[in-house]
């Protein structure tokens, strides 16, 4: 079966809202703390190794970085700075709230939200304000529990019916989760599956 995002590539990178391109076609974007695997998970999705960069210093991704795919003309995967807001300094972090503020609540491209998330730590504050940031905007959002390899199958299908009551509880029904692992494979098709819904093009 074709992947249908295997033939992503890097388009642009956008640190000011004027540097986004045309506001049309399809988006999905992802978010996660520093360390949570986003890149990782990207390159899973894209069966690529080196799409999106993987970086020993977790928090590299300043801008919001753009991918395309050439077959699929304006379906774009849009990954968002990877900090948690962590170690940068205070005009950075208020930079970077203003433009992803503005982002969610204007961007009509935007289909949706992946929040990747660490399986063993889930639902960091970071994580709550990316969801609510999607649901105002009456979008969906698909929680990602990454690394999932690192548990025991048990504690896997634990760690997700505890992550899936607490977001039934503040959200209800418009967020998704599954476990993830970039490193097994573990739950790349189903992932594929929901981002290829967004971006109206088939799964496979």
């Amino acid at each position: 079966m074709a992947n249908p995002l295997a033939r992503a590539q890097y388009m642009l990178a956008a640190h000011l809202p004027r540097q986004l391109p045309p506001d049309g076609g399809f988006e999905v974007a992802f978010a996660g703390r520093s360390n949570a695997g986003k890149s990782s998970a990207l390159n899973a999705l894209c069966q690529q190794n080196a799409l999106a960069r993987v970086s020993k210093t977790p928090g590299r991704t300043q801008q919001l970085v753009y991918f395309e795919m050439p077959q699929h003309p304006d379906r774009f995967l849009v990954d968002l700075p990877g900090y948690g807001y962590a170690k940068v300094p205070h005009d950075l972090r208020e930079h970077w709230q203003a433009f992803l503020d503005t982002y969610f609540r204007t961007r009509l491209a935007l289909r949706g939200l992946v929040v990747v998330m660490d399986i063993r730590h889930p639902l960091k504050d970071y994580d709550r304000h990316m969801l609510n940031y999607t649901v105002e905007r009456g979008l969906p959002a698909h929680a990602l529990l990454t690394k999932a390899d690192k548990l025991s199958r048990g504690a896997v299908g634990n760690a997700v019916q505890a992550v899936r009551r607490d977001l039934a509880q503040s959200f209800g029904d418009t967020v998704s989760v599954q476990a993830f692992s970039g490193e097994s494979k573990l739950g790349v098709d189903e992932a594929r599956g929901v981002i290829c819904s967004w971006l109206e093009i088939p799964a496979n």
